[in-house]
């Protein structure tokens, strides 16, 4: 890690009591002191040379300084905290043209405007938004995204939703959707200790890799079949299925599973083949 400008750096502490940058739990807040676990996450995609991050929730810059020392082509970083704005502009000054700073809510922007290919997403995502990103992350289209993988930190329930397998009891909509599209892997956990504040639960980074080619459906029918499988999940399909409003018998046998099984027993694949028969069935 090339670490000549960062050195010129002031330690993190200082900066967030220059700028007063106390944690806010209403902004989903917790930030990453320790410099050497922020390169750790930087390098979980791989290389970063010639390559532009999109990062959202930067705060005062500790994973931000990793991204660049680490090589990163161009970082464009989004912050809604005006506090991180003055803080972040100092990195920006030790590395011209490297570091742009996109006063905004990450909800709210198309990143696919800013960024030049190949661009990865890396951040330590803060946790009211973490899922709902996520969610549009994965909803882009055309596919494969403008993205070639996603390194992401979640609280680590979240996490296991994403990686879970059928017939485990975290594997739900969210499981779906992310393998249906990408390869997802935990890549490792991250305590409590690591953030100022820390927050109560453990933290997980997770790796997604976009899919080439995933299953061929329409994503609004994969959601739409997801839905009404789990939002019964104690169900049998030939129950929960009733609430497409369509006949779940004939779903069910065109996707050639079985009525009687239930929702958390069905890989990605028979998702897919659901949103299928539900696309032939509405016309």
């Amino acid at each position: 890690m090339t670490t000549g400008a960062l050195d010129s750096l002031p330690p993190l502490r200082d900066v967030i009591r220059r700028h007063g940058l106390a944690a806010k739990k209403s902004l989903g807040q917790n930030f990453l002191f320790d410099l050497n676990l922020a390169a750790r996450i930087a390098r979980a995609g791989g290389s970063l040379d010639g390559v532009t991050v999109y990062e959202v929730g930067p705060g005062p810059g500790g994973l931000t300084r990793a991204l660049l020392a680490l090589g990163a082509a161009r970082v464009v970083a989004v912050e809604r905290d005006e506090r991180a704005i003055a803080a972040l502009q100092e990195i920006a000054a030790l590395y011209p043209d490297r570091l742009e700073i996109v006063a905004a809510d990450a909800l709210s922007l198309d990143p696919a405007a800013r960024l030049h290919r190949p661009a990865r997403i890396i951040a330590n995502l803060p946790y009211n938004i973490a899922t709902p990103l996520l969610v549009s992350w994965l909803s882009v289209e055309p596919w494969p995204p403008w993205y070639d993988c996603a390194v992401l930190m979640f609280q680590r329930e979240v996490a296991e939703r994403i990686v879970a397998q059928p017939g485990s009891k975290s594997y739900g909509r969210l499981s779906v959707i992310a393998q249906w599209r990408c390869e997802t892997r935990i890549m490792f956990d991250v305590n409590a200790s690591a953030f100022v504040p820390p927050p109560k639960v453990t933290s997980s980074i997770v790796r997604l890799t976009p899919r080439p080619a995933p299953l061929p459906c329409e994503q609004r029918l994969l959601e739409r079949v997801t839905q009404a499988a789990f939002g019964q999940r104690r169900k049998m399909l030939r129950q929960s299925l009733r609430s497409l409003g369509m006949d779940a018998a004939a779903l069910l046998d065109a996707a050639k599973l079985e009525p009687t099984a239930r929702a958390e027993e069905i890989p990605v694949a028979g998702f897919v083949a659901l949103a299928q028969a539900l696309a032939a069935a509405s016309g």
